[in-house]
């Protein structure tokens, strides 16, 4: 089976600053992977890196067998990958409708299985808030917009950067609910964030970064058999 997403051997720099050291890993079709690592160890780096927003140095990057390193982002982004950013990317001009209506968009297949209704059926909290400016809405409400926005563009990846960083118990819980359902809808995920215990149940495959480097890659009952060294990698 060809793998949907390998990532081999980026070395990315900012200026002469050597970031990510050889990263490499890769994603089945269906698959959920966490990508944890303590606070600048290179885990955006790694996301960008992938995207074409920060380009490496070296490296390649094949997304359903097809080498898509040399490619612009936002062509990437048309292979039906999703990028759910690190603080959101609200545009402070549009409101939440907006923000839905302009992303949607049926995949390469033509298949468009995630329709703003859906969406909104899934987060009713945006079905309140359609008329509200992005930037109005609560850190829980504009994550859930921010998944909304992916999911209607019907990725075959969705990569989620810091997926519950900064948000109250319930709404984390709410926002695991929803990247199940995610998952269980056939949709890769990529994940980033701190949940050891929600990442070891949710996803199939564990990368753990240290300085750029990928220190240790294993599923979810090896995690647990290794969790002390796991837990000294990330500070906990």
């Amino acid at each position: 089976m060809t793998k949907l997403l390998e990532v081999k051997g980026l070395h990315t720099f900012y200026g002469e600053s050597h970031i990510l050291h050889g990263v490499s890993f890769d994603l089945e079709p269906g698959q959920a992977v966490s990508l944890m690592g303590r606070n600048g160890m290179g885990k955006t780096t790694t996301l960008k890196s992938l995207l074409g927003l920060v380009p490496p140095r070296s490296g390649q990057v094949y997304f359903q067998g097809e080498e898509i390193s040399d490619l612009p982002t936002w062509q990437r982004m048309r292979r039906d990958i999703a990028y759910v950013p690190e603080g959101r990317g609200m545009f402070h001009n549009l409101s939440v409708r907006e923000h839905l209506e302009m992303a949607a968009r049926p995949n390469r297949h033509g298949e468009q299985n995630w329709t703003c209704e859906r969406v909104l059926d899934t987060f009713p909290r945006l079905q309140e808030r359609l008329g509200n400016l992005g930037t109005q809405l609560s850190g829980g409400e504009q994550q859930m917009l921010a998944i909304g926005r992916a999911l209607v563009t019907n990725p075959s990846l969705l990569i989620l950067d810091e997926a519950t960083e900064g948000l109250a118990p319930l709404i984390r819980k709410e926002i695991w609910d929803v990247i199940r359902t995610i998952k269980e809808s056939g949709i890769s995920t990529l994940i980033v964030d701190k949940n050891i215990q929600v990442l070891k149940e949710l996803c199939d495959t564990h990368i753990v970064l240290v300085k750029g480097q990928v220190v240790f890659r294993a599923n979810s009952s090896e995690l647990m058999h290794n969790l002390e060294e796991v837990e000294s990698y990330l500070g906990i």
